[in-house]
């Protein structure tokens, strides 16, 4: 059930961030929160389409909308990008130690370097 949830996690995460406009809008929430109105500031987009893309980020967990008297700021969640970013580490570790073996056998395969005889006087 644990690994069914994350797995339903990083999921949404991922489906989330495959969109340039959501990862914009993750990137400027990360220096602090914002009303839909400052974040569709920067994009040739209508209020609407900003708010569509900021359900599928807040389905995903990835931000929270407040409430702030008039203002529904959101803010950025980072829990669900530290579940993304151990999960991709993985994946890093295990590259790096795959190139580390290539790195290894390409050595093994070089030319061993002789000592020449130097001419004796």
């Amino acid at each position: 059930m644990v690994m069914q949830a994350t797995t339903s996690h990083l999921n949404a995460t991922f489906a989330a961030l495959a969109d340039p406009t959501r990862r914009a809008i993750l990137a400027r929430l990360a220096s602090g929160e914002a009303t839909v109105n400052e974040l569709a500031e920067p994009f040739a987009m209508t209020q609407p389409a900003i708010s569509k893309h900021l359900k599928v980020l807040e389905r995903a967990g990835l931000i929270s909308r407040g409430r702030d008297a008039q203002r529904r700021p959101s803010r950025l969640e980072p829990k669900r990008l530290a579940e993304a970013s151990r999960w991709l580490e993985q994946y890093r570790q295990f590259w790096g130690a795959s190139f580390a073996r290539l790195d290894a056998v390409l050595e093994d395969l070089k030319p061993k370097k002789t000592r020449r005889e130097r001419p004796s006087r």
